[in-house]
């Protein structure tokens, strides 16, 4: 058996929002003889100076040593006391998670050595999932995420931190710089999602033509032409009315899903017709365009949890959420819409998570999307 419990709170200081958490955990069961828990942590990053003295207390109240988490510009929650997200104010989200002896390791982030793959652990219990932090500066940070899934085989699931400060991560240790997180064994039962939060607005092109991040030709024409004829007449004639509007989307090799990377548009010339964007791109790669807005980021996520939900066939009983920055009250509205929809699909069950100046699902860096992964009884 596992058990999972929640709390999150929000306070005029640090302290305030720790001691609020720890009073709703102290309200729930003791944890099950035998297991082996876990703690998720996520901070707001007004606090993220104080990412130890949080660590701390929570461990010497708690009684919970193994702790993984970041911080967010914004953080969530889901406990007994409802759903929250908490913006520009001192917040704690946390998650304990009484999982099975010996079922977890903790890697630390300290580089792309693929996080103790290969030691004695590692090797016995052949870890299919890992939940991963990173910091947004890491240099070569998609080529450290595919070294972390190509030594273990397992499935990626997290987020970057977000912060106008410390890029903090948690794991065993409060640092900055890396990947970092914990590797779970065949033993925890987990499942994930990914909800794309935009959609094509045209098919699979090529860019015949590209370099670096600019696209010169798109199917042996100006890039600039065939992105206008995609985006349509009205667009066409403002482009600055395509800022946070239209994307452009890089297809993944292999999915059987459709999935693809969204990528911001960078730059325009209109003179040699190019178009810069967030990523590499070489010639011969896939390129399309989306659009993204609130309508379309519902419609996408309840499609994803639906999906989600088919696959589960034991109880839920706790759960991750990784949303991207500009998602939240940013797209939906105002705070809490996105986490209620969650909420509405999956059922109300112990979460914590935070957004994320990126998202990682399987072995990418994804961007204005959400990944919920969801811990499920054990067989």
């Amino acid at each position: 058996m596992t058990r999972f419990r929640a709390a999150h709170a929000a306070g005029e200081d640090w302290r305030q929002a720790v001691e609020a958490c720890l009073a709703e955990l102290s309200r729930s069961p003791a944890p099950l003889p035998g297991t082996d828990p876990l703690g998720f942590l996520y901070l707001t990053d007004v606090i993220a100076d104080h990412a130890s003295g949080i660590l701390d207390r929570l461990r010497d109240a708690t009684g919970v040593q193994n702790w993984i988490g970041a911080t967010g510009m914004a953080i969530l929650g889901s406990s007994t006391r409802g759903a929250g997200e908490y913006f520009d104010q001192p917040a704690v989200s946390t998650l304990i998670a009484d999982l099975p002896g010996d079922s977890f390791r903790v890697f630390p982030g300290r580089g792309d050595d693929a996080a103790g793959a290969g030691s004695e652990w590692f090797e016995a219990q052949r870890p299919n999932v890992a939940v991963v932090h990173a910091d947004p500066r890491a240099q070569r940070l998609p080529m450290m995420l595919d070294r972390l899934a190509e030594a273990s085989g397992a499935y990626l699931v997290g987020g970057l931190a977000s912060s106008r400060g410390p890029m903090v991560q948690i794991a065993g240790e409060v640092s900055e710089g890396g990947a970092s997180g914990a590797w779970m064994s065949s033993k925890i039962n987990m499942v994930a999602g990914l909800s794309q939060g935009c959609s094509p607005i045209g098919p699979a092109h090529i860019a015949t033509t590209a370099q670096k991040n600019v696209v010169m030709e798109i199917d042996g024409r100006p890039a600039l032409d065939v992105f206008k004829e995609e985006i349509g007449e009205m667009l066409a004639r403002n482009l600055e009315r395509c800022a946070n509007f239209i994307y452009a989307a890089l297809p993944v090799g292999g999915s059987d899903t459709g999935d693809y990377l969204v990528r911001n548009l960078m730059g325009i010339d209109p003179n040699k017709g190019w178009i810069a964007i967030g990523d590499q791109i070489e010639s011969g790669d896939g390129i399309m365009f989306t659009k993204r807005d609130r309508t379309t980021a519902k419609d996408d996520l309840v499609q994803m949890l639906k999906k989600l939900k088919k696959r589960v066939s034991r109880p839920i009983q706790g759960g991750l959420y990784f949303s991207c920055l500009s998602r939240g009250h940013n797209l939906f509205g105002e705070a809490g819409v996105e986490l209620e929809i969650v909420r509405d699909v999956i059922g109300d069950v112990p979460l914590a998570g935070f957004f994320a100046n990126g998202e990682i699902s399987h072995r990418r860096l994804y961007g204005h999307t959400g990944v919920l992964a969801l811990f499920l009884e054990p067989a």
